[in-house]
């Protein structure tokens, strides 16, 4: 199985939430290969920069976790590429409220419809809406 790894699935991995246990569970049991775009990896910097704006890291430690975020990423995943079929099937996505999508969200989903990876995230309505679009899903869980 191949999983495709989102923002949510990410960040506390990098810095303590309450869901970084069960992030670390997952990350430690998983043995299928773990994916992660360039559009993650951009979210990931973004996040962590909000959190240093924040004052809830310091702009060191934030650094920091993204040095160990590239150092991870390079050794333990593999890149997908987006396409530019990935944002005209996001724009599709988004146009269903029902889904309740935010773009970046609904660019995740179009990646994983594309390639047929699995969804692993942290973020309920995400899920709902990816599993809706026939994308397969894991939220991990302690």
């Amino acid at each position: 199985m191949i999983f495709y790894l989102d923002t949510s699935v990410i960040l506390p991995a990098l810095v303590l939430e309450v869901s970084s246990n069960s992030v670390d569970s997952f990350m430690s049991a998983s043995t299928g290969a773990l994916m992660v775009s360039d559009f993650t990896a951009a979210e990931v910097a973004s996040a962590l920069s909000r959190l240093a704006r924040m004052g809830t890291v310091s702009a060191e430690e934030a650094l920091a976790r993204l040095a160990d975020f590239d150092a991870w990423r390079t050794a333990e995943t593999e890149t997908i590429e987006l396409q530019p079929s990935d944002a005209r099937l996001a724009n599709i996505f988004v146009r269903r409220f029902d889904l309740k999508l935010r773009a970046p969200d609904a660019l995740h989903v179009a990646i994983c419809r594309r390639t047929g990876n699995v969804l692993v995230t942290l973020d309920g309505r995400l899920a709902r809406a990816a599993t809706e679009l026939g994308v397969g899903v894991v939220v991990p869980e302690e």
